[in-house]
């Protein structure tokens, strides 16, 4: 398979975790960093991905949280071949109905980790159309067999980033909604392909350096993995963008939304 096509996207929140499991991404594709410590994460982070990315050459993109930790990270390829032969445009884990604590809509996936058909949706995106997704019909997916074990719930509107998912699914794109298992933590989840761990997911991506039982859970995953715990440098292969007005236009969009919340009640 052709590497060069293919781009991996995080939007980071922690460095000092990107730092040391973004040293077993799949190897020799393009990787690229929102800097999301200024709160920049979902819609707001989805909008920015495909401002900066549209003229990168991209056909399929990888989304991985920092808090991913890769076990076999070869298998995306075998993944994005899947999805290719198939005409799939999204690949991820429902968000609810299979890990434990993610009990919402499992129609759409989790962001933690996914791959898109960059490409197929370039070609249609419309940013205006996506905002207006953000809704429930009734029965709509129907004939989306769900067999889950866990709790669930269709109705559900929990995520904001659905509006994408939502928006998708209208355009007619279908998902390959991959298996997940939980690890005996409670919190973190396997992501699993053709009965093989591709990845673990720890959740709390946050906390990490900074909450200790969070930091000694995902250390005792790294180490089971026989990764060492030690500082890293983030490599020169890794671009990153960072919107440096992205914090006031939030807060100017806030005061924006009190004044109209103000005027509608004169």
């Amino acid at each position: 398979m052709l590497k060069n096509n293919i781009a991996i996207l995080t939007t980071v929140a922690n460095f000092e975790l990107y730092k040391i499991t973004s040293k077993l991404f799949p190897k020799d594709i393009k990787k690229y960093v929102i800097d999301g410590r200024d709160g920049m994460h979902g819609m707001d982070s989805l909008y920015y991905m495909f401002k900066k990315l549209k003229y990168e050459g991209i056909d399929w993109l990888i989304m991985a949280d920092e808090d991913v930790i890769f076990k076999n990270s070869d298998a995306v390829f075998s993944i994005i071949d899947q999805m290719a032969k198939e005409k799939l445009t999204v690949a991820g884990v429902r968000d609810g109905g299979v890990v434990k604590h993610r009990v919402n809509n499992p129609y759409m996936i989790n962001t933690f980790f996914s791959i898109l058909n960059f490409k197929e949706v370039l070609d249609i995106w419309d940013k205006d159309a996506v905002k207006k997704n953000q809704y429930i019909i009734p029965n709509e997916f129907k004939d989306e067999k769900l067999d889950l074990k866990g709790t669930y719930d269709i109705n559900n509107l929990y995520e904001p980033y659905y509006r994408f998912y939502l928006w998708l699914k209208r355009q007619g794109k279908k998902t390959l909604y991959l298996d997940a298992d939980m690890l005996n933590d409670g919190i973190s989840n396997t992501i699993n392909y053709k009965n093989d761990v591709i990845l673990y997911h720890t959740w709390y991506a946050r906390s990490y350096g900074i909450n200790e039982k969070h930091t000694k859970r995902i250390n005792n995953i790294l180490s089971d993995l026989g990764i060492k715990i030690e500082s890293a440098e983030l490599g020169e292969d890794v671009t990153i963008f960072k919107d440096d007005y992205f914090p006031i236009r939030k807060k100017g969009d806030k005061i924006l939304k009190k004044i109209k919340n103000r005027l509608s009640k004169k």
